[in-house]
């Protein structure tokens, strides 16, 4: 089921988002479908999915199999990079998070791995008010790329969003309902 706004994020100061706020996504089928319509999707991995477990799975192992599930190239920042080698996997770029979201920007940008810009972006493991200020950015001069987040937390300015989820239980059963959707696909 989605919704169109009525969910505050949080950190109430993102309540005014313009005209245009995130389309709230409890479905993983339907995130997973936005994905797999992707062109040129890019999942980018930020600090946070290294310290927070669900049940006994590092929330940068699920990134990890949602980028498997379907050759989803990824971006690595701050210090992510390192630990996926430990888990025997290898970013295809690694940007801070400023520098990916201004690349992110131009049209002309040639993306993480030579083929064209992305056309739609997937945020996971970041500070909210670092990851809100940055998709605000992306929502008014990227107007070529859709954004998606993965994290806990409703972000307004992303064209989807998942709701604030109280319980840890219900993020990891959507996020793995979203890497079976996207292995079956």
């Amino acid at each position: 089921m989605s919704q169109l706004a009525p969910m505050l994020p949080f950190h109430r100061v993102n309540v005014l988002t313009g005209t245009r706020t995130a389309r709230l996504v409890e479905d993983p089928s339907e995130y997973a479908k936005q994905v797999l319509k992707a062109q040129r999707p890019l999942l980018v991995l930020g600090p946070r999915l290294m310290k927070i477990t669900l049940g006994e799975k590092l929330l940068l192992e699920y990134a990890l199999d949602i980028s498997k599930a379907k050759n989803i190239p990824t971006c690595a920042t701050a210090t992510v990079k390192s630990k996926m080698v430990e888990l025997g996997a290898m970013p295809d770029s690694v940007y801070d998070i400023v520098e990916i979201i201004n690349a992110l920007k131009d049209p002309n940008w040639k993306g993480v791995r030579k083929e064209g810009n992305h056309d739609l972006v997937m945020f996971f493991g970041f500070r909210t008010d670092l990851g809100e200020q940055g998709l605000s950015v992306l929502k008014h001069f990227a107007p070529h790329l859709k954004t998606m987040t993965l994290c806990k937390y409703y972000y307004p300015h992303a064209d989807f969003s998942l709701p604030n989820y109280r319980k840890d239980e219900q993020w990891k059963s959507f996020l793995e309902g979203l890497i079976e959707h996207l292995k079956k696909e």
